[in-house]
């Protein structure tokens, strides 16, 4: 048996997800892997008859919990399936567990997943990564359409679009928590939206990547980040480890959950470098604190996650020894692309590929 990756494509409507599930079947079967890809579970619901936009919550809670417990056991079969193939298997879901929690509230969530024998935190661990694509909705209007989708409701117009982000949104939301959450920007070149899935995925699967530096900058906050953004808090610990590798635990806080994950980094040539990355238990997270690096300090900050006009950013506010930095990091836009900084952000230095402002570096004590 090879091993086995599940990956969940997800994202708002108009995202993109069709063209890159067949660009992950051309790319990954290229080199040899096994794909195998599970249908978008509540468009077979929508196509067999169901209404997710019912009034009567007997029929919609129904519906919801038969649209959890198929996702689980289509995904549970392919996992068996997956373990008699000879080859490295990916299994990618088109939408996975969490994305059903988007579309209800937190009460008859809990209802749901407490009658199909699951919890939030259980389906959280099923997956090994969430690629979320940002909605054409989102600064991307002009690719923006219902036509292509039979099962989509809302109206081929603004308020649609408004409709459409806002679910974007609460699609992110839902899968917050997840140690390897990856939000795919919209792109003026669709191609290197697709790039970037295959990348994400290459990551996950710890094959040899570019070195690539996100564009970073020291901001100053003169306006307030919108309600829907995601808040969380975050640890960052260096360990010892080997000369030519960066290792670190990640101990990372939202509504009173927490996610630690071990990251290795190694670099492999002057431009490409493995990144292996594992999420560990409270138990595994404490004893590897035995292993501090002495010369370096934990890196302690708030992050503060959104998205703006189609790009995602996540604003960092370090504490402790660091208190009063401030730093915006974009995620997936390309060094030749426009960076949209929001109204309530002023760009005071752009750090982008400095090793001054890496936290690796920061977290190192002054002699």
């Amino acid at each position: 048996m090879g091993n086995i990756t599940k990956i969940v494509l997800t994202g708002g409507p108009c995202a993109g997800k069709t063209s890159a599930l067949v660009r992950i079947i051309e790319h990954f079967s290229s080199l040899g892997f096994k794909v195998f890809t599970i249908p978008e579970v509540p468009t077979l619901f929508t196509q067999s008859g169901m209404d997710y936009l019912t009034k009567n919550r007997g029929f919609f809670y129904e519906g919801e919990k038969a649209t959890l417990e198929i996702q689980m056991a289509l995904e549970d079969r392919f996992a068996r399936m997956a373990q008699e193939c000879e080859e490295d298997c990916i299994i990618v879901c088109d939408r996975g567990t969490m994305d059903i929690s988007a579309y209800m509230s937190p009460e008859t969530w809990e209802e749901i997943t407490r009658a199909a024998g699951t919890s939030t935190s259980e389906l959280l661990q099923r997956y090994d990564a969430v690629l979320h694509l940002v909605s054409a909705a989102d600064g991307a209007e002009q690719y923006y359409t219902t036509a292509n989708n039979a099962s989509r409701n809302e109206p081929d117009n603004e308020e649609g679009l408004r409709i459409a982000r806002s679910l974007d949104k609460k699609v992110i939301h839902a899968w917050t928590g997840h140690p390897h959450l990856r939000v795919i920007n919209n792109n003026e070149d669709f191609d290197k939206k697709m790039n970037r899935v295959v990348k994400e995925i290459s990551d996950v699967l710890s094959l040899p990547q570019p070195i690539v530096s996100e564009r970073k900058y020291i901001v100053e906050l003169v306006g307030e980040v919108p309600d829907d953004c995601t808040e969380s808090e975050i640890t960052q610990t260096y360990l010892t480890g080997e000369a030519d590798a960066e290792v670190r635990l990640r101990r990372r806080g939202w509504n009173g959950q927490w996610v630690n994950v071990h990251t290795t980094r190694k670099r492999i040539s002057p431009t490409e470098e493995i990144v292996t990355e594992r999420q560990i238990n409270n138990s595994l997270y404490e004893m590897m604190l035995a292993l501090a690096d002495p010369e370096r300090m934990p890196i302690h900050k708030k992050r503060k996650s959104f998205i703006w006009k189609g790009q995602y950013f996540e604003l960092d506010f370090y504490m402790d020894q660091l208190a009063g930095l401030v730093i915006l990091e974009t995620k997936g836009i390309t060094e030749h692309k426009s960076v949209k900084f929001p109204p309530f952000i002023r760009v005071v230095e752009d750090i982008s590929g400095s090793t001054r402002y890496y936290n690796y570096n920061l977290a190192k004590k002054s002699k």
